[in-house]
């Protein structure tokens, strides 16, 4: 909690598995590291979840130099391993989009 930098108000508000600790998660650690772009996953892959909360649902947290976003996806009651999966391969997309971005603004 600490290196990534999330307050446990944030984490009382609006539990782990939110947008908030998302943002926070990705800015705290692009600060830590000293990186251009952070991504952060808190999710429930399953098994479980709740009515609130349900199974495969991930929020994704992004922070670059022009600020940190979130959003939320819902993929299902896919399997743990599944979940697990998209959210990676979710993750990965938001890096690479976001770099080429910044190429192209470079260029």
């Amino acid at each position: 909690m600490a290196l990534l930098g999330v307050q446990a108000k944030t984490l009382k508000a609006h539990g782990a598995v939110s947008e908030a600790v998302a943002r926070e998660m990705a800015a705290g650690l692009r600060a830590a590291a000293a990186v251009d772009i952070a991504v952060s996953v808190t999710g429930i892959a399953g098994p479980g979840g709740s009515e609130h909360k349900p199974e495969g649902r991930v929020c994704f947290g992004l922070a670059t130099r022009g600020g940190t976003r979130s959003e939320t996806v819902e993929f299902g009651a896919l399997g743990r391993a599944e979940v697990r999966r998209a959210a990676t391969d979710h993750a990965l997309e938001l890096i690479g989009a976001t770099a080429a971005r910044a190429a192209v603004k470079r260029d």
